[in-house]
């Protein structure tokens, strides 16, 4: 008895235990009518989970599909293939009154900040309406308000200002006020902090770490730089053109990294030490990855193939299959 207890106990926290956000083959091509079909594909076969609590890290260059997931798990792009499951429920083509319904419990922090900030309305009338439109009194919602503006390290009398009055990275903390007031389950943040100065980056980057872990917070944090991803991320999916190339621990992926595409993504990461900036940029000419201005992207295969300096004819014809490799799962027949 005292050894079927354990393992019946493990069963159910396994059963309880649903991710809070499932992606599975996700397909978007954009288009319209017959036309779609036959588009390339923005997002070709992506699967991750995000469990409660934790950050998972989206990283690649402009154009590898990041922001296109983003907004598909937003409602905001339509899905071609694959599923999206939230809290243990499909999502994926749910109809807009269920979106609105779970609204409160998805919410999203994009790279401009006046995109959820209208210049015309007070910062407490931008922060109240989400609020309001769910039934909370106007004086219940403005001293939410209040509270937010105040947990996220601007005075509460900001609420009678307006967005012009604030400098862009204090927008940017009242874009994430605005996301948070809610109190969501899970936040997407879109290049949240891309548009910020190195010093305001690690303020925002510090205030999203320590609002997770007060309050329990998921994140699926967007960026194409790799080290502000892994300041913040306990996970990390890169993204190339669409595919996953390699996912795992943000340590292993980070520090480690085992297909070509990440090892040029860490060293052309921007470090504040010009000696080591100078040995990253001696690794990365090392590696012989070619720019992506150099080469055509090319149907079938490896989709880095053209710029992978470890690729063969088998990259040209066979898609890699993501293979466990240490403890990060890798896209690549020769890593």
């Amino acid at each position: 008895m005292s050894i079927e207890t354990p393992l019946r106990s493990e069963q159910e926290t396994t059963v309880q235990r649903k991710p809070m956000l499932e992606v599975q083959d996700l397909v978007v091509r954009y288009g319209h009518g017959r036309k779609t079909a036959a588009a390339p594909a923005a997002v070709d076969g992506v699967s991750f989970t995000i469990q409660s609590g934790e950050t998972v890290g989206l990283v690649g260059e402009s154009g590898s599909g990041k922001s296109t997931i983003g907004k598909a798990i937003l409602g905001l792009q339509k899905i071609s293939g694959g599923s999206v499951g939230f809290q243990g429920e499909d999502i994926t083509h749910t109809t807009s009154g269920k979106r609105r319904a779970i609204g409160s419990e998805l919410r999203a922090v994009f790279q401009d900040p006046n995109s959820s900030l209208n210049p015309r309305k007070t910062i407490g009338a931008s922060l109240a309406e989400p609020l309001r439109v769910r039934g909370i009194s106007a004086a219940a919602a403005r001293t939410k308000a209040e509270d937010m503006l105040e947990r996220v390290g601007l005075p509460r009398e900001a609420v009678d200002r307006y967005p012009s009055q604030f400098s862009g990275g204090q927008r940017q903390r009242i874009s994430v006020a605005r996301a948070l007031i809610c109190e969501p389950k899970l936040v997407v943040c879109d290049e949240a902090v891309s548009a910020l100065d190195l010093s305001t980056q690690a303020q925002v980057l510090n205030l999203l770490a320590d609002l997770r872990d007060e309050r329990g917070l998921s994140y699926l944090f967007i960026a194409h730089d790799i080290s502000v991803v892994q300041f913040l991320a306990q996970r990390v999916v890169v993204l190339y053109r669409g595919q996953v190339m390699e996912s795992g621990p943000a340590a292993a992926v980070t520090e480690n990294p085992k297909h070509p595409f990440t090892q040029a993504l860490v060293a052309a990461s921007p470090v504040p030490r010009p000696a080591e900036q100078a040995e990253r940029r001696a690794v990365r000419e090392a590696l012989g990855v070619r720019t992506a201005s150099a080469v055509a992207a090319g149907p079938g295969g490896c989709p880095f193939r053209q710029r992978c300096p470890l690729a063969t004819e088998l990259c040209a014809t066979e898609r890699p299959a993501l293979r466990r490799m240490g403890e990060a799962d890798v896209a690549c027949h020769h890593a």
